[in-house]
């Protein structure tokens, strides 16, 4: 959910993939800029926060960074319901990651919000040489189901920082503030008028 004030957006973020894609590799190097050879596994979900200016306004991003173990994916809606942008992460050296990413967005298409930013990452790109997915085929699969997608690499910083930013960018910015679920918020009459009720 993006909720917008004076020029500032607070907006949900959840990344979703396969266990060892890199998620929270992703996560660290963008809040704190460092990048840990051994990443334990997320428990859950981890969460973050980070500001970042793009164009005009103050975006503030709370990160879910969920776990990618099968034994959490029932927990995952908790996560990305009310995103307002998604992060879908896979290893581009495991072809297995890559299917598990599309498996994320056709759930997102499913269930998330139709005006959800949705990003595909091809991380681990500085393993060019075991490269198992191109470039070429995550694009044109990004480019027909409506995500934008880069090659990013959380061990040389390569496009961490770029892919935040471009959905900052992307981010629906005339948004009001959502109301919450149930609740209809009525115009009420201008003074002097007389609202017409059923009960009245």
């Amino acid at each position: 959910m993006a909720t917008i004030g004076h020029n500032n957006l607070n907006a949900k973020l959840v990344l979703l993939g396969d266990m060892g894609a890199g998620k929270s590799s992703l996560v660290l190097r963008f809040v704190k800029g460092q990048f840990l050879e051994f990443q334990e596994s997320t428990i859950g979900a981890a969460f973050f926060s980070q500001t970042l200016a793009a164009n005009d306004v103050t975006v503030k991003f709370e990160i879910w960074d969920t776990a990618g173990q099968e034994r959490y994916h029932s927990l995952a809606p908790m996560y990305y319901r009310g995103a307002a942008a998604a992060i879908i992460v896979y290893d581009i050296s495991n072809t297995d990651s890559f299917g598990r990413a599309k498996k994320w967005v056709q759930e997102l298409q499913k269930q998330g919000n139709p005006n959800m930013v949705m990003a595909l990452a091809g991380n681990k790109a500085d393993l060019e040489d075991r490269r198992k997915v191109t470039a070429e085929e995550a694009r044109v699969y990004a480019e027909e189901n409506g995500l934008f997608f880069m090659e990013t690499s959380a061990k040389t910083a390569l496009n961490v920082n770029d892919i935040f930013h471009e959905i900052a960018k992307k981010l629906p910015r005339a948004q009001p503030a959502q109301n919450p679920a149930g609740m209809v918020l009525v115009d009420r009459p201008p003074e002097g008028s007389r609202a017409t009720s059923c009960c009245s």
